[in-house]
């Protein structure tokens, strides 16, 4: 691709409100905060989204923190300067440790903004080979068991191919059970978030009845060790999700064995660039790898769906359709479920969808232009 001049970055913090708010084993989101990274060359403008969240829930960044880490170094060491490729750009930032999410944002914008610039989708772009991507879909905590299979058998009902619940102690074993009874042969899987400590992990060992696809980060996101003790104990899989953030993160797991299965979300690995080196090395070592998501926006949805697309991801992914979390998305066309339980993968320049200018509008709290 011809070398690219970053001619005006424009940060830009958006509040949707979600439709139903989503109940983890740590925290509650009832909106969705990001930052939209816009990055201009010529007259061709690349989208791309950083999943931060107010709160350092899920990972170290927040809103605030993102924010001046992108004005106050990403923006000086980027802007005005000729970027060769996204490596080029991952490079020019990998001095300033950590902030993934941030450098998530930057990168997905810049592989938005060439892959239009060559006229290519960004499916293409990466060297996908998916028209379709598997969709599943993933339960916040409910109140009971009841609303929980009642919002299981809509979204079964919706075409989702595969059901992913939230868990913490004391709301496991029984939600599973139930779930395991009433849909005998449901690809189901449990994600905790890091809410269990060793000295609780019988639960874990009841679930191993219930044939779940995996167990997803049942211990904290720093601890490899437990991780992979479980491992030997269980015959479920263990899928790792914020424990592995880069691609060191990776191999120390392969090394203790610490997962069989892994969730690569592109915004908490740092985009897209590591996590294709990340996809190359779970299929080296025959992983079974599926894309996640983090309430992302139409813009960092079709980033998911772009990497998903991708021939290692060879599980249904956490990519829903747009109504799934909106009432209504920033792009268009939005996101839907095919009949087959699949999401199509956008076939135009760059993210394959039309960023909506008067929504970002609508939904806009704050913003700054940035011009070389």
């Amino acid at each position: 691709m011809d070398h690219l001049r970053l001619d005006r970055i424009e940060l830009r913090e958006l509040r949707l409100p979600l439709v139903a708010p989503l109940e983890t084993s740590g925290w509650r989101e009832e909106e969705k905060r990001c930052i939209i990274v816009e990055m201009r060359s010529g007259n061709q403008t690349g989208f791309g989204e950083c999943a931060v969240s107010a709160g350092p829930w899920y990972g170290p960044e927040t809103i605030t923190s993102a924010w001046h880490v992108m004005q106050e170094y990403f923006v000086p060491e980027v802007l005005g300067k000729v970027i060769s490729s996204p490596s080029h750009l991952v490079d020019s930032l990998s001095l300033l440790r950590g902030n993934n999410m941030a450098k998530a944002g930057f990168e997905m914008a810049f592989y938005d903004l060439a892959a239009k610039i060559e006229d290519v989708s960004l499916s293409k772009f990466l060297g996908g080979t998916k028209s379709e991507i598997e969709s599943g879909v993933s339960v916040g905590i409910q109140n009971n068991t009841q609303q929980l299979l009642r919002v299981v058998t809509d979204y079964l009902q919706q075409g989702y191919r595969r059901i992913k619940i939230k868990i913490k102690p004391g709301k496991d074993v029984d939600q599973v059970s139930a779930l395991r009874q009433h849909f005998p042969d449901l690809m189901l899987m449990a994600d905790a978030n890091g809410a269990y400590k060793s000295s609780e992990a019988q639960a874990l060992f009841r679930l191993d009845e219930y044939g779940l696809m995996m167990i997803e980060q049942p211990f904290a996101w720093d601890d490899l060790v437990e991780h992979a003790n479980l491992q030997r104990a269980l015959k479920t899989p263990i899928c790792l999700d914020e424990s592995v953030s880069s691609l060191n993160d990776l191999k120390t797991a392969l090394s203790l064995k610490s997962c069989r299965v892994l969730n690569l979300k592109p915004a908490r690995v740092g985009g897209l660039t590591v996590s294709k080196e990340i996809h190359d090395l779970c299929q080296t070592h025959h992983m079974p790898l599926w894309c996640g998501g983090l309430l992302e926006t139409g813009i960092g949805r079709a980033h998911n769906i772009a990497i998903a697309s991708l021939p290692g991801f060879v599980l249904p992914n956490d990519i829903s359709a747009s109504n799934r979390y909106f009432r209504e998305d920033i792009v268009s066309p939005e996101f839907r479920l095919n009949k087959n339980g699949t999401m199509s993968v956008p076939k135009g320049p760059g993210i394959g969808v039309n960023v909506i200018h008067e929504k970002l509008l609508e939904y806009t709290v704050r913003t700054e232009q940035f011009s070389s």
